[in-house]
């Protein structure tokens, strides 16, 4: 049976597109408790159902695929730009397509002016009224205000007219900023992305018995199930070293690990795979909120995962991109990695940030560590024992050295130098994901 959470859920789900959500009608409605209601409203907005906009309320929302998440509803566009809705409300939940800035004679204008984009311009009543005829919403800079005539339009289209305070250049940067946002969310890949789906997945049952973990061993190879209850609620995991020198006839409750490690569909590669090699594991269940098993992911789906990364482009571009992007292979020493001090990599006195500084020394050591041992690291502990301020256009030669290697870990002292200058030294420690 569901949980008065889920079951929220789900009565937000079945709302059509647009409707309006209040905790008090939800808790009225479902005959749940304020604080019920406003938790689950809270997770809606979450995974993107609902939208919260202040002077309006909370609306239901179209979920967008990941495939379009660089797309952006004109609710979010009134939170990003901190804008005020003259009218349309109803339209609050469309998506814009693209955004056109009307610094132009009204004709050309309407050349570029489409369905289900978004017109900024200023206080040009014309503009506001052809644009919403087209089909398309109208966001008003300087803080104007338009006619009642064209708020009625607005409405009667369900095309939202929104004013803002601020001046078309800024908010064409910051509606950028959040595509831009939105792009470098996208390429981050999630647990529920890569995991097995539940009707693929083996398991066992608290009322199962030894022999039934052999059987799924042999059917998928694995060496470690989750265990579940009368609820599908995950309460254990039994491995290989639980069964050594059991009975057949053992009953799974009474072998099992109890409280084990698990990952939500949200939760990010990075960290289920840190987790994976700090504990040793092989196969992570995957659970939603109310611990019920959705799937599980190995590490081979992990590894998998983190190899194809490195083979897609890049579309939005992080510190670790422009560090990356930055940094060659110095070909006439080998094991020394050469990067330029840009602008991006500095911090507000024009000098290397010291982020800058300690994703630096980690991509030299991850760029040694793939050539020299055909090993993934992760690191588990940086220790910046010596460092000097490194000026804008500087080039920098980073030198890793292996002090230590094991199967799973491996230790690397890092020199980086100016010219013949040492202005920084580091120790890592890192945890091998694959050799």
């Amino acid at each position: 049976m569901a949980t008065k959470h889920e079951q929220i859920l789900q009565h937000i789900l079945s709302l059509q597109v647009g409707s309006k959500i209040s905790v008090r009608q939800i808790a009225k409605d479902l005959n749940v408790s304020d604080g019920t209601a406003y938790r689950a409203i809270k997770e809606a907005e979450n995974q993107g159902i609902v939208s919260t906009i202040e002077r309006v309320g909370t609306i239901r929302i179209e979920q967008k695929k990941k495939d379009n998440f660089e797309e952006l509803t004109f609710a979010e566009i009134v939170n990003i730009i901190d804008g005020q809705v003259l009218g349309g409300r109803d339209g609050l939940h469309k998506t814009l397509s693209k955004f056109v800035i009307g610094a132009m004679q009204l004709n050309a204008m309407m050349r570029y002016t489409q369905a289900d984009s978004l017109l900024i311009v200023g206080n040009r009543h014309e503009a506001h009224k052809l644009a919403l005829e087209a089909g398309a919403a109208v966001l008003i800079t300087g803080g104007f205000d338009t006619d009642d005539s064209i708020k009625q339009l607005a409405n009667e289209k369900q095309l939202p007219i929104i004013s803002t305070s601020y001046d078309t250049f800024t908010v064409a940067a910051m509606i950028n900023r959040a595509i831009y946002d939105q792009l470098i969310k996208k390429e981050i890949i999630f647990v529920g992305d890569i995991s097995t789906p539940f009707e693929s997945s083996y398991y066992l049952t608290t009322k199962q018995q030894v022999k039934d973990w052999y059987i799924n061993n042999e059917v998928s190879s694995h060496t470690r199930f989750p265990v579940v209850d009368d609820r599908m609620k995950v309460v254990g995991m039994v491995s290989s070293r639980d069964i050594v020198g059991k009975e057949q006839s053992t009953f799974i409750d009474r072998i099992m690990s109890r409280k084990p490690l698990v990952v939500q569909e949200k939760t990010s590669l990075a960290s289920v795979a840190h987790m994976m090699v700090w504990e040793g594991i092989e196969l992570v269940p995957v659970v939603d909120g109310s611990h019920v098993l959705k799937g599980v992911i190995s590490r081979q789906d992990v590894l998998k995962a983190m190899q194809q990364i490195q083979r897609q482009p890049q579309v939005g571009e992080t510190i670790e991109d422009i560090v990356s992007n930055n940094m060659s292979q110095n070909p006439d020493e080998d094991g020394l990695y050469e990067a330029r001090v840009i602008p991006q990599m500095t911090n507000h006195l024009g000098t290397l940030s010291h982020g800058v500084f300690t994703a630096l020394i980690t991509e030299a050591c991850d760029k040694m560590m793939k050539i020299e041992k055909k090993a993934e690291i992760s690191i588990e502990n940086i220790t910046v024992y010596f460092s000097k301020p490194v000026p804008i256009d500087s080039i920098l030669h980073v030198k890793p050295v292996l002090l230590d290697v094991g199967r799973l870990y491996a230790k690397i002292d890092v020199e980086v130098l100016q010219g013949q200058i040492t202005v920084g030294r580091a120790l890592i420690m890192a945890q091998l994901i694959n050799r």
